[in-house]
Order: C-alpha cells, then sequence, then structure tokens
C-alpha cells in the first residue's frame, strides 16, 4: 500500500499548509479535465485519498499511529473496557457490516365485496428498493473491490488517549474513514453508486383469502426494501381497503341484503329469484310475511377466514305498500276490510314486535 506522504512527495513532519499545497500542485497537474490518461487518473486517486488522510488532524494522527493502540494490544486488560464505558468506547469491537436490513414497506389494497367473499389474486406495483444487479449488491464497479482502510488497518475503530483524572486513558470510535466499516469502495458501482440496491418498481403476486376485512393488514415476510449493501429485506404490508357494496352488506362472515316485497305477495307467499354473489337464487316467501322477517340462505355468505366454511346469506324483507290505487283496487281493499273487520288498529308490548324476525 502506497505512503500517503510519499504519494504526495511531502516529509512526515509536513505542516498543514505544506500538504495542502503539495494537493494543489498535484491535482492542477492529474486532474482528468487536464490530463486524461489513465495512469493520471489512478494517481489522481491515490493523491485525493492521500489528502483526504493527512488534511484531517485526527486520521492523520492515527495514520501515523498505524491503527494500533497506543498501550500496545496487551497489558490494558478488563480496565479498558470500564474505561470505554466512561470514556465512549461504546463496547462496539472490530468493523461493523455494511450489509443493513431493508426498510419494511407499506400499500394500499383496494377490494370490491365479491373478492373478499371467495378471495382473490392480486397483481401489486411496489416501487422499491431491489438488488443492483450490476454489482450483485458488494457496492463496487465490477471488476474491482473493497480495500481495507489504511486509516483504520481495517479494524473500523479509532482509538485516542485522552486526559481525565484518572491519568491517560483510550477511547474508541469509529473510523471518520471507512465509517467504521474497516473497509472503503475506491471504485462505486456506477448504477447503485455504491449502496448496493437501486429503486425500481416491482410487481408481487398476492393470494389474498376469503373473509378479509376491511382495515386487515396483512404481512409479507421479506417482500419490502432490500437492505443496503445486499442486506436482507424488510417486510412487506398490505392495508386492505374493501369498497361498500351497493345491494349487498356486511355483518360478520354473514352477507345481508333487504328485499322488497309487493304486499299480495306478503299476504299470499310466493316464489321469488334474487342475484347473489353465487348466482341466481330461490327464495321462497312463506304467506303471511312482515316488514322485518328475515329470511336465511345457508352457506351463502363470506368465507370463514381461518376455518373452513362460509358465512349465511339473511335477507331482510321489506313489505311494500301500495299508495297508489286505481277505483277498482280501492274497492277490493274496501270487501277485504269488511271481511277482515276484527282487525283493529292498536299498540303491541315491544318484546312482541315481529321487527328482525328470522325465518
Amino acid at each position: 500500500m502506497a505512503d500517503h506522504y510519499e504519494v504526495l512527495g511531502v516529509a512526515r513532519d509536513a505542516s498543514e499548509d505544506q500538504i495542502k499545497k503539495a494537493y494543489r500542485k498535484l491535482a492542477r497537474e492529474l486532474h482528468p479535465d487536464v490530463n486524461p490518461a489513465p495512469e493520471a487518473q489512478e494517481r489522481f486517486k491515490l493523491v485525493t485519498h492521500a489528502y483526504e488522510v493527512l488534511s484531517d488532524s485526527d486520521s492523520r494522527r492515527q495514520y501515523d499511529q498505524g491503527g494500533q493502540n497506543p498501550f500496545g494490544s496487551a497489558g490494558f486488560g478488563g480496565f479498558g473496557d470500564i474505561f470505554d464505558t466512561f470514556f465512549g468506547g461504546g463496547g462496539q469491537r472490530g468493523p461493523r457490516s455494511r450489509q443493513e436490513r431493508g426498510q419494511d414497506a407499506l400499500i394500499r389494497v383496494d377490494l370490491k365485496l365479491d373478492e373478499v367473499v371467495f378471495g382473490v389474486e392480486k397483481e401489486l406495483e411496489v416501487d422499491t428498493a431491489v438488488l443492483c444487479t450490476t454489482c450483485n449488491g458488494d457496492c463496487c464497479r465490477p471488476g474491482t473491490s473493497m480495500v481495507t482502510c489504511d486509516v483504520c488497518r481495517g479494524a473500523g475503530q479509532i482509538q485516542r488517549q485522552v486526559r481525565s483524572l484518572l491519568g491517560n486513558v483510550v477511547t474508541s470510535s469509529p473510523c471518520g474513514t471507512c465509517r467504521g466499516f474497516g473497509q472503503t469502495i475506491p471504485e462505486p458501482c456506477l448504477d447503485c453508486r455504491g449502496q448496493g440496491r437501486v429503486r425500481a418498481r416491482r410487481k408481487i403476486d398476492l393470494n389474498i383469502p376469503g373473509g378479509v376485512e376491511d382495515g386487515l393488514r396483512l404481512q409479507l415476510s421479506g417482500q419490502g426494501e432490500v437492505g443496503f449493501a445486499g442486506g436482507p429485506s424488510g417486510d412487506l404490508y398490505v392495508d386492505v381497503a374493501v369498497a361498500p357494496h351497493e345491494t349487498f352488506g356486511r355483518d360478520g362472515d354473514d352477507l345481508t341484503c333487504i328485499i322488497e316485497v309487493p304486499l299480495h305477495d306478503a299476504v299470499l307467499g310466493a316464489l321469488t329469484t334474487i342475484n347473489s354473489f353465487d348466482g341466481e337464487e330461490r327464495v321462497e316467501l312463506e304467506p303471511g310475511l312482515q316488514t322485518g322477517d328475515v329470511i336465511t340462505l345457508k352457506g351463502k355468505g363470506v368465507k370463514h377466514l381461518r376455518e373452513s366454511g362460509r358465512g349465511n346469506l339473511r335477507i331482510q324483507v321489506q313489505v311494500k305498500t301500495p299508495t297508489k290505487l286505481d277505483a277498482k283496487q280501492k274497492e277490493i281493499f274496501r270487501q277485504l276490510a269488511k271481511l277482515r273487520k276484527a282487525d283493529s288498529i292498536k299498540l303491541v308490548e315491544h318484546s312482541s314486535s315481529r321487527f328482525g324476525k328470522r325465518r
């Protein structure tokens, strides 16, 4: 590994001004805009990196010390842990991993009631972070690789002497040059800019089971954003939103609807059909139906989410009283009233009300 002082052409005891002047002189000669030769570009990178290390007093001091503990690797023992605790060591030993877990993502899926009844497969499009296919997550330009940090010598930590009431102690903090990774990336991947991941629109096939409810949140493990440097993916959360239906409602796993029955059919009974999510269903109207009566069709409701079977379809009756009658129709009702003269208008006990009666 090239010595930074030799790269800049200065002595090891050079001042900050001398280092700065040497760098400016070399930068003017080697800058790609001035000298496009490949060997000049490589040397320009070395010069720039050397200046970054030597222009910072802390990194220069650590570089001069060779990245080692001023007290040596032995003899400090358990006291070092105590001093680290009090003076900022933090307990981190060695370089930290460049890979990080990706963030979780949240999207919303809009469903219709019929999709909730039976379940549905949806293709979702998610704007997320995916693995960079150019570098496969290693962050480096193809054909290149990471190099050991020449400031911390791959340790990822910088140790410094600090004067305190207890004497000289050593503190440890992440290396500012490699950010604690122990390695640097001389030539980052151009597509992901050294992150190992890129933003992209990804399609996900989602099998939504029957019985999900409005507001339910589904979790898809490992379907979130890819982590930094190709780290493990986060999770994807899907919020379910169910749109109201024009005809049918939902009560738990039961479907509900209202059927309007003409007065004569409510009195005499009839056989009719309704359009349900299963197709046409035959509905028998027994004689004497009252408003509020409920007719139940077993197993025609919503699929149970966590068990087999389905709920029911509950049909509430609403008897339609005619409001416009011709003379002949009125006469028929007058004759019926005479035949039913024993009937009268009266209050009934609330507990005896037929509202909501099931059939």
